[in-house]
């Protein structure tokens, strides 16, 4: 599905060649229909934004965003495992997934990198991408919110994500997820403070050491859901 693809570069650093491709996306949306028509205004402003921005300005919002502050941290597993163990497996399960579907990433691309998991999901079935995005929704939603704090049109891309997800994003996990103090981009003490916090480690230990493929990913971010779930149900 293009649709993923679109989502993806959107969320990439900003270059001319961006800024060029991005009034070629609107028609692509129009034709799959994977965004809900309630999405569309929003991500059609961020990507308008885009088209007419200048690279260097683009690029100096992007970094304030997405470099600087932990909380926005464009990779997956940093929102549910942080620096513990369970992430590192993670990381091998989810590159297995990939290579699975014959996406090969470079030895210095982190598998967890969201631009870079939409390309995979670009990849898959539509259904099959839906159940995936229906595993990471409380991550994308705990995004939105506080792009939506910043008052970001970035949002929109994960707002869309959310919603062509297969399952509704649990509230709970998404509070729990924006517990964490989420500094100004502009108060580097803060910023200096919150990236020397010990990262917030979901479950007491590792989780399906052997899992690979989608039930990969999928144990990893349940494993992170069983944290936080008040009456965890059998698996």
């Amino acid at each position: 599905m293009k649709t993923f693809k679109v989502l993806s570069v959107l969320l990439g650093y900003p270059t001319q060649g961006l800024i060029d491709a991005a009034p070629d996306f609107p028609a692509i949306l129009d034709i799959e229909k994977v965004v809900p028509v309630a999405c569309r205004q929003t991500l059609d402003l961020l990507i308008e934004e885009i088209a007419v921005g200048e690279v260097y300005d683009l690029q100096e919002r992007y970094g304030l965003l997405f470099d600087r502050s932990k909380t926005l941290a464009l990779h997956l597993f940093e929102h549910v495992h942080g620096e513990s163990r369970d992430r590192g497996q993670a990381m091998v399960d989810l590159k297995a997934m990939y290579e699975k579907a014959d996406l090969l990433i470079a030895a210095n691309e982190l598998p967890d990198y969201v631009p870079l998991f939409l390309e995979f999901l670009s990849t898959q079935p539509l259904a099959e991408a839906r159940e995936l995005l229906g595993q990471t929704a409380h991550i994308f939603a705990a995004l939105a919110e506080r792009l939506g704090r910043r008052k970001s049109n970035y949002k929109a891309v994960f707002d869309a994500l959310v919603a062509i997800s297969a399952a509704a994003p649990s509230r709970e996990i998404v509070d729990e997820l924006l517990k964490g103090i989420d500094p100004d981009p502009m108060d580097l003490e803060a910023l200096d403070a919150a990236w020397e916090e010990e990262e917030v480690r979901f479950g007491p230990g590792s989780q399906g050491q052997g899992a690979c493929g989608h039930e990969g990913l999928i144990a990893k971010l349940r494993h992170a859901r069983r944290a936080v779930d008040p009456a965890p149900r059998p698996q």
